[in-house]
């Protein structure tokens, strides 16, 4: 459980800017190349907006190259970023071509090369989670292993935040769809976040292709989000007030 990247040297590098998502390189195979910072700075930008400080602990589901993990794991104090990932390649050469081997000495990031958190037996005390075009690409079944799983995880006050392809009808098929995606509703997401004992409501926060969702945990705290638009200016008044 939670072992460390063999860093034998990368096996992609550059930026592929001429590669289609699902290309066989560690920025094109998350996503398109050209989006690569995008994406990431559009989840590290909504995390801190909602409330994420350094003292809290986080859990990456999908890690991937780190493409978020990047922005994340510098930010965080030690031992409080999770990355879940069951390519290992993808995360190898994340720290090869993004953060470097001595970050990683540095902050202690725990990485686990699964599909699942079934193998972290103890509570992982998580503040928040994010899942970013995971469950786009996922069956009911899994959109729900991961609620039920991550909703074990989360302290009382904790939170996932996660995107979706949002539509009228469901998709019903089952497993991993890769690179192709799924549409839900945001009823029927709703309703999966309730059986976990989390509740649902859909974000203000722009998203190139998807819609981002928060799935919070009953003591959450959502006077960020609950009137207008998610700002920083809202976030940072109420922290220098703190």
């Amino acid at each position: 459980m939670s072992r460390k990247p063999t860093m034998d040297g990368p096996r992609t590098t550059g930026l592929a800017l001429d590669l289609s998502p699902g290309d066989d390189h560690y920025r094109a195979y998350v996503g398109p190349p050209r989006d690569y910072d995008l994406v990431s700075a559009m989840v590290f930008n909504l995390l801190t907006c909602i409330g994420l400080r350094q003292h809290h602990r986080v859990l990456d589901i999908g890690c991937g190259s780190l493409r978020v993990g990047r922005l994340l794991i510098p930010y965080l104090n030690q031992e409080n970023y999770v990355g879940v990932e069951p390519n290992q390649w993808l995360v190898e050469d994340g720290i090869a071509n993004e953060i470097g081997a001595d970050l990683v000495k540095i902050k202690k990031p725990t990485f686990s090369f699964q599909a699942s958190l079934a193998e972290f037996e103890s509570p992982l005390d998580l503040d928040y989670a994010v899942a970013q075009s995971i469950f786009s690409h996922s069956g009911q079944d899994l959109v729900g292993q991961w609620l039920s799983q991550v909703s074990s995880h989360l302290k009382e006050e904790g939170a996932l935040v996660a995107t979706f392809l949002s539509d009228r009808q469901d998709f019903d098929g089952h497993g991993w769809i890769y690179p192709g995606c799924v549409k839900y509703r945001p009823e029927t997401m709703a309703d999966l976040a309730a059986r976990s004992g989390l509740t649902f409501r859909v974000l203000d926060w722009a998203h190139p292709r998807q819609t981002w969702a928060l799935f919070a945990k009953k003591d959450h705290d959502r006077s960020l989000i609950e009137s207008g638009e998610i700002t920083w200016n809202r976030f940072a008044a109420r922290a220098m007030d703190s």
